[in-house]
C-alpha cells in the first residue's frame, strides 16, 4: 500500500529534494503500520526575524485506523544555534515513529498492563 502523503510548506520554497525526504520517512513509517489513512507534514520557516535567523518547524499529521490520529511536532531550540532543515524533518519522523510504535503496541495488546493491586478479602 502506498501511503498518501501531503505536503505543505509556509514561508520556504518548495524543494524536491526535501520532497524525497519526507517521502522515505514516511517508507519507514508504513513498516510499522500498514493500517495508516492519512499522512499529512507541514514544514515551515516560523518568523522571518533576522536577528536570530530563520527557524524550521515540522508538524506530521497522521491517522491510524482505527480513530487514532497522531501528532508530532519539531522545531528548533531558541538556544542561537539552528540546525539545518533535515535535522528538524528527522527529529519530527522520529518522534512520530516512537507514537506510532506505541499505538500498534496498543492495538497488537503488548503493552504490560498491572494486575490489580486491590487486596483478597
Amino acid at each position: 500500500m502506498q501511503l498518501p502523503v501531503k505536503i505543505s510548506y509556509r514561508g520556504l520554497e518548495k524543494s524536491d529534494q526535501i520532497d524525497n525526504l519526507v517521502l522515505n520517512y514516511s517508507e519507514r513509517l508504513e513498516r510499522f503500520c500498514d493500517h495508516i489513512n492519512r499522512c499529512d507534514v507541514a514544514i515551515e520557516q516560523t518568523n522571518h526575524n533576522h536577528n536570530k535567523g530563520n527557524p524550521y518547524r515540522c508538524r506530521i499529521d497522521l491517522t491510524v485506523a482505527p480513530r487514532h490520529e497522531l501528532v508530532a511536532d519539531a522545531r528548533q531550540m531558541d538556544n542561537g544555534i539552528h540546525e539545518p532543515l533535515k535535522k528538524v524533518i528527522h527529529d519530527a519522523f522520529k518522534t512520530m515513529e516512537r507514537e506510532l510504535r506505541g499505538v500498534v503496541e496498543k492495538q497488537r495488546r503488548e503493552v504490560k498492563t498491572h494486575a490489580d493491586m486491590r487486596s483478597p478479602k
